[in-house]
């Protein structure tokens, strides 16, 4: 039955809707969706609305706020890593249903951060982040363990990593593999190293799971070899297989397929990141491609690179979940190329190349267009910057 006399606000002999029930919070960037069944009896007229509050101590719900006509809400503006339970009212034109029950704990989440190893200029060994949520100028995170450039990088949700590359301007390859928590700004701390020293190879993840791909060995021999980590667990690299070609690529990753491509070759590659094994043909860029980027969300790869000899500003992009020919994407605010990209799941960030640039642009993955301006990076970053995202697994 409706509560007489409007549960908390009513006008007598005249009756607010029942109680929503089975309230349950998905925590999200700052945010919470609250799922809710609405009350089969709605009292004395129809509901106009439910009403979703947050608390962060299950008494006091007044850390977030929002209004609805059905399930979901969403509650913005929550405090990140902070527990928080929802409860839900409902409301008719007679008054407001008496409150749910709360539902489970939940935690918001941070902000998508990127990683950027800035690889250029006497900045080899210099990590900045920025929030991928807010345009905006980078700012310091930390140092790696040693200076160097034209490395790779990949990342979890909560770590990155960063592999191979020279030592500084040193033309001695190097095999360490370093990783940060990218929440916790500082130093970072030593992995585990790749079977052989490389500069350039390419690095993509899932989750839980990190491929470093290609890339030149000592006397820049190139090598074809696919090697794995877990990047929760410390320690080296193990095979995984190989690509088509020796080459040094780019790549970027879905939560389950890992992506490689260019590298004087108009041809695409994947591998299922859960599964060892050689890459299979996936199709062709427009052309070949060389001293390439990518970014990806869980469903679209971004590329831009040097085509055909040509420093150009073109952006191309496939579906990654259906092998098939890259599609016109759009273009960066300045033709440039041996830039660097990462991507939360619904943004693409590219940064550095050559001209010397410390701009960063900025896509909507989902939307094809050209690029704008999301900010600048401290100084120049020239030799391919590698980035890393807390939202997204990483690219080299």
């Amino acid at each position: 039955m409706a509560r007489r006399n409007g549960g908390f606000v009513g006008q007598d002999g005249l009756d607010a809707p029942d109680i929503p029930t089975g309230v349950a919070g998905t925590a999200a960037e700052l945010s919470v969706s609250v799922a809710f069944t609405a009350p089969s009896d709605a009292g004395t007229s129809a509901i106009t609305n439910f009403v979703a509050q947050v608390s962060t101590d299950d008494t006091d719900y007044s850390a977030g706020s929002n209004t609805g006509t059905s399930s979901p809400i969403v509650v913005s503006s929550l405090t990140a890593g902070t527990a928080a339970t929802a409860k839900v009212w409902a409301i008719n034109a007679y008054g407001t249903s008496a409150p749910s029950d709360a539902s489970a704990s939940f935690t918001p989440l941070a902000l998508p951060r990127a990683v950027i190893h800035l690889s250029g200029g006497s900045n080899y060994e210099t990590l900045e982040f920025v929030d991928m949520g807010t345009s905006g100028n980078t700012t310091d995170f930390g140092d790696l363990t040693e200076a160097r450039i034209r490395g790779s990088a990949l990342g979890s949700s909560t770590r990155g990593v960063f592999g191979g590359g020279y030592p500084g301007s040193d033309p001695t390859t190097t095999s360490v593999i370093d990783y940060v928590t990218i929440a916790s700004t500082g130093n970072a701390t030593d992995f585990g190293d790749l079977s052989s020293t490389r500069s350039y190879p390419t690095g993509l993840s899932s989750n839980t799971r990190g491929l470093f791909g290609g890339g030149a060995e000592a006397n820049n021999a190139y090598t074809d070899t696919i090697e794995y980590i877990t990047i929760a667990n410390t320690g080296n690299a193990t095979d995984f297989g190989n690509l088509s070609t020796a080459y040094d690529r780019t790549s970027a990753a879905s939560p389950t397929r890992g992506v490689f491509l260019g590298a004087n070759t108009n041809v695409i590659e994947y591998v299922t990141i859960a599964n060892t094994g050689n890459t299979t043909d996936f199709g062709d860029f427009s052309a070949a491609l060389r001293l390439s980027t990518a970014c990806a969300s869980n469903t679209r790869l971004l590329s831009h690179g040097y085509l055909n000899g040509a420093v150009v500003n073109t952006i191309e992009y496939i579906t990654i979940a259906n092998t098939g020919n890259s599609t016109d994407f759009g273009d960066l605010t300045a033709a440039v190329y041996n830039c660097g990209a990462t991507s939360n799941n619904t943004l693409g960030i590219f940064m550095g190349g050559v001209p010397d640039r410390n701009s960063i642009d900025k896509v909507t993955i989902a939307s094809t267009g050209n690029a704008s301006d999301f900010g600048d990076l401290s100084a120049n970053a020239i030799r391919r910057p590698q980035a890393t995202s807390s939202a997204h697994g990483g690219i080299a």
